[in-house]
């Protein structure tokens, strides 16, 4: 037992002894010849699984202008069935961080893969329903959506932390964070189209069938870096020496790790750890401006192509070709601002450095969506929206700093913490622009409110987040 609670502890201290990227100039360069590249595979699903994931999420705001005519729903009670999943996906973080870390990222995934599929298929049957029970049923259904994908981003956060060196870890960051835009430049337009020309209801069938299949897809494709059957031993040298925490997946030492706090008076336990994360300036920062960023991704999400129909006047169909434009230059500028970042970093910046100028940049940029207040020209607005929605996704770097400071020992419960704060947004965001467009009759005020959070998440990576840098907990 000594010697498994030894080991545990070794290996919590093995990323602090590797020395991050210091150590990939320490290292002999020949010892990783012939490496394989299985954690590009591993990107790739992390890619993949996250864009269906956003276009589940998406599937509402893609209906809503059918639904909110088939029901008679008005603005403010469309908001909060909008933000029905948000709550439920607040609640169920950190559950679904502990989860993560009790039982490990690829069957806590894969469950929550299949049955957020499942929900989201279900959705489509409330258009037989009387209109009070289908009212409530979607609320409950888009709830429960909510806490089904809560696993979700956590997963994506400790699978990075696992597989990719310091150095890569922004651009796998920045891949996996662009699905969202990817989601809705591929699936807007089909979404669009399947309610034009079948109806509301098969969006939901489509989507959540796809989920199920991908589910099988998850569980033959992820493992943790020793396990995984692509992955030869000079991948594995070379992205632990290089800051990957390639042992946080392992079953065994997983085992070992919770022996060991358990058997330690000094071990740190999870109210400990909460208060820990909130007493941090530099992870309050980091949490607050995750919010604010999450007000962006949200509106986007939620009432951006009710406010291409109804404020500026187009077709469903037309909208939902027409939104997938500032997705394809979100989608853009999210890589980007991950390629950019990991380049300033391979270049000697600080990691504060690297991961800020891009985050400020971004969403400085973002806030330009102001002026499609003052234009009436459609393809301008289209313009200004896509400029606004590059620059977000320029900025947002947040997964990436996550990666960067969550505490070793309790990776999963700090990406759970740091989703809960963002996706409260998920709950303000939606209601807040229903009573907006609803009291003022235009969407003027609620670009002005989504551009202000652009603003306070710049000010908290300036003066409130500080240097950024691997957070340690006191034991």
């Amino acid at each position: 037992m000594e010697n498994g609670v030894q080991r545990a502890r070794d290996s919590l201290a093995q990323e602090s002894a590797r020395g991050g990227v210091a150590a990939a100039g320490r290292a002999d360069a020949t010892s990783y010849a012939g490496r394989s590249k299985a954690r590009f595979l591993i990107v790739l699903m992390l890619f993949l699984v996250t864009t269906v994931n956003y276009a589940d999420r998406a599937t509402l705001s893609i209906t809503g202008s059918s639904i909110q005519h088939a029901l008679g729903i008005s603005p403010v009670a469309m908001g909060y069935i909008f933000s029905s999943f948000a709550w439920a996906y607040v609640i169920a973080q950190i559950p679904g961080g502990w989860l993560l870390d009790r039982f490990g990222s690829k069957r806590v995934y894969a469950c929550s893969i299949f049955f957020w599929s499942v929900l989201t298929a279900l959705q489509g049957f409330v258009a037989g329903l009387p209109v009070a029970a289908a009212i409530v049923t979607l609320f409950a259904l888009r709830f429960l959506v909510g806490a089904a994908e809560a696993p979700a981003f956590p997963g994506n956060s400790r699978l990075t932390a696992t597989w990719f060196p310091t150095a890569e870890r922004g651009t796998a960051s920045a891949i996996f964070n662009s699905s969202q835009y990817f989601a809705a430049v591929l699936f807007t337009p089909i979404m669009g189209w399947i309610t034009h020309t079948y109806g509301w209801p098969y969006v939901f069938f489509a989507m959540g069938a796809l989920g199920v299949v991908l589910t099988g897809v998850w569980l033959k494709t992820i493992f943790a870096p020793r396990e995984h059957p692509l992955a030869n031993d000079a991948e594995v040298r070379f992205i632990a020496d290089n800051g990957a925490m390639v042992d946080l997946e392992d079953k065994q030492l997983a085992k070992e790790r919770r022996a060991a706090r358990a058997g330690s008076k000094d071990g740190v336990h999870g109210r400990k750890v909460f208060a820990q994360l909130l007493k941090s300036r530099m992870m309050l920062g980091v949490f607050i401006a995750q919010y604010c960023i999450t007000t962006l991704t949200y509106f986007f999400l939620t009432w951006f192509p009710i406010y291409l129909v109804q404020e500026r006047h187009m077709s469903i169909l037309k909208a939902g070709f027409v939104a997938s434009i500032p997705a394809i230059a979100g989608f853009l500028g999210g890589v980007l601002g991950g390629v950019i970042s990991d380049r300033l970093m391979k270049s000697g910046f600080s990691t504060s450095t690297a991961r800020k100028v891009p985050i400020v940049v971004g969403l400085l940029l973002s806030t330009c969506m102001i002026v499609c207040n003052y234009v009436d020209n459609q393809w301008l607005v289209v313009g200004i929206m896509a400029a606004a929605f590059f620059g977000k996704g320029i900025g947002a770097l947040g997964w990436a700093v996550v990666s960067d400071t969550a505490p070793k020992q309790a990776s999963g419960l700090c990406a759970a913490l740091f989703n809960t704060f963002g996706n409260t947004a998920g709950i303000t965001t939606p209601i807040v622009i229903g009573y907006l467009v609803q009291g003022t009759g235009s969407f003027a005020s609620a670009l002005v409110f989504v551009s202000a959070n652009a603003l306070i998440a710049i000010v908290c990576y300036l003066f409130v987040v500080g240097k950024i840098q691997r957070f340690e907990l006191a034991e």
